[in-house]
């Protein structure tokens, strides 16, 4: 199993310090879900997007993912936090067993394929000439997919 857990990687964190991420919905840089097979080997160290064990073009999906609608960051109680809307890949074969988002505006942090998220489905998961969508958790300060407390 080359996927170890869902991670925010230590890069996007420093770059939150310098101010290289904006994850505003009218105004914000552009993010993008990329799809993996289980032979891609992704953790909190992992700072750029990669084609490496992406899985195949198929149906909507193309090499590099498909870009995110983000939610304009919030508070609730002492959490910050910031989401995405759901994302689906239609009439596609899929297997995939995780995902990559990655900032994909220049003047983010070193480049235009940083990562924010490593994300583990924890076994495969596919679609067959079908929808492959990926579902969000809620967004409050206990799940939403980035928060700091």
């Amino acid at each position: 199993m080359a996927f170890s857990g869902n991670f925010m990687c230590t890069s996007f964190k420093q770059e939150l310090l310098t101010g290289s991420h904006n994850f505003t919905n009218s105004s914000g840089d552009t993010f993008k879900l990329a799809l993996y097979d289980n032979n891609a080997s992704f953790n909190a160290s992992t700072t750029a997007y990669t084609s490496s064990n992406e899985v195949g073009n198929s149906g909507s999906y193309t090499a590099g993912g498909g870009a995110l609608t983000n939610v304009t960051p919030t508070t609730s109680g002492t959490t910050a936090l910031t989401d995405f809307a759901d994302k689906t890949y239609t009439s596609a074969t899929i297997t995939a067993r995780g995902a990559l988002i990655y900032n994909t505006t220049t003047g983010g942090g070193s480049g235009t394929t940083d990562t924010v998220v490593v994300l583990d489905f924890g076994s495969n998961k596919s679609s067959t000439s079908g929808d492959f969508q990926i579902v969000f958790p809620t967004a409050d300060a206990s799940s939403a997919i980035i928060r700091i407390a």
